[in-house]
């Protein structure tokens, strides 16, 4: 039976795109979100978050009440700032160190926490944290599975240690840029849809493969375990999105954070893309984002062209422009660091890509230095079968 490959007639998220939805008009469910939140009533929303911040807002003023994941970048460093200074509450935020940092990142995450933030840095085992990697680039074709995996694992445990039961996380990418809907409506999210969504179903499979390595202990890899359903329940732990509560902005937030955070961004654009303020904490982001194109036949200027669609800041037009202009980008500028760091050479590396390249989307075919690349074998916007 054959597929057919269309793109949204409101931005330019491609029928490809995992879980995402359309409608009769070909409209993907971001873009419907997006129109609909324009005229969404908050004010359910805002109580419901007002209940939520009064239950677990600590009764000791010395105590911290939540807890919010960052990095240094645009959305975390909002989401923290806001809860501080519009809600008064008291959040501990937390950074899980990823793998081949960059320099703006790091400068970035400084700011932040000079901005007047509590704290904490947790930095799990460099050497699991690159077997992990290493594994989900092969296993999953996801460059940075271990450190994605920790984000939620080891923020969890600090929020545990700290006796600290609230987490904000920042958008529901899901709901926010076409994917599943099942918590579009709901407050509170489990860990069964970290595991599911977000981990793609691969956590328990790459988790027991590395502890196949004679190097690595169960207790190496503390930082990277979840809590039982009874320690979420005797913990009265709660995770949520911060986007439920209120229109998401990601480029208000960076406005927000540069004003009162010290962010900075890039002097060129981001490789791959025309944006120079978001994801730039690591290296491995442009590889991702290179394996997702390879995957699904979109790249990081689809994904940044539709936010600026659907905040109507670009027309559709302009976005195709800089989709044919800029989507594919083999990140060559971070190749050594990248054989370096999954201790592989060109041809195993090269191997891996290719992998994972769908070839109903994409065909081998040597440049004029005789180098195999992966082409497109379609045309963006311009429909067809598989």
């Amino acid at each position: 039976m054959s597929t057919k490959i269309f793109w949204c007639q409101s931005c330019l998220n491609m029928s490809t795109r995992p879980r995402i939805e359309f409608n009769g008009e070909q409209i993907c469910n971001a873009c419907q979100w997006s129109k609909e939140k324009s005229v969404f009533d908050w004010t359910k929303r805002e109580e419901e978050l007002q209940n939520l911040l009064e239950k677990y807002r600590a009764k000791d003023q010395k105590s911290f009440d939540c807890v919010v994941p960052v990095s240094g970048g645009k959305d975390g460093s909002y989401v923290a700032h806001v809860l501080k200074t519009r809600y008064g509450m008291n959040p501990l935020t937390v950074t899980v160190r990823p793998a081949l940092s960059s320099n703006i990142g790091n400068r970035n995450l400084s700011a932040f926490i000079e901005a007047g933030f509590n704290h904490v840095h947790v930095s799990p085992s460099a050497t699991v944290m690159q077997k992990l990697n290493r594994l989900g680039f092969i296993e999953k074709g996801f460059p940075y599975y271990g450190w994605l995996i920790a984000i939620k694992t080891a923020v969890i445990q600090t929020a545990m240690n700290f006796k600290i039961p609230l987490i904000f996380y920042g958008e529901d990418g899901e709901v926010e840029y076409g994917g599943s809907t099942e918590n579009k409506n709901k407050a509170l999210y489990s860990i069964d849809y970290m595991k599911r969504v977000y981990f793609e179903g691969g956590y328990e499979k790459v988790f027991s493969k590395v502890l196949e390595d004679p190097g690595v202990s169960e207790g190496d890899l503390a930082f990277w375990q979840f809590p039982s359903d009874e320690e979420v329940k005797t913990h009265d732990l709660a995770f949520t999105h911060w986007s439920y509560f209120e229109p998401w902005d990601s480029y208000r937030n960076y406005v927000v954070a540069k004003e009162h955070c010290g962010l900075e961004e890039k002097e060129e654009n981001n490789s791959g893309t025309f944006t120079n303020f978001a994801q730039n904490d690591q290296k491995l982001c442009s590889l991702h984002f290179y394996l997702m194109y390879l995957k699904f036949g979109f790249g990081r200027t689809t994904s940044d062209a539709g936010i600026e669609i659907r905040r109507g800041a670009m027309s559709r037009d302009q976005a195709l422009n800089l989709v044919r202009l800029f989507d594919g980008h083999y990140p060559e500028e971070f190749i050594e660091e990248y054989l370096e760091y999954y201790q592989m050479d060109i041809t195993e590396f090269n191997g891996v890509l290719d992998k994972y390249a769908n070839k109903d989307l994409f065909r081998k075919e040597k440049n004029s230095n005789s180098i195999s690349e992966w082409k497109p074998n379609f045309a963006v916007d311009v429909e067809f079968e598989i």
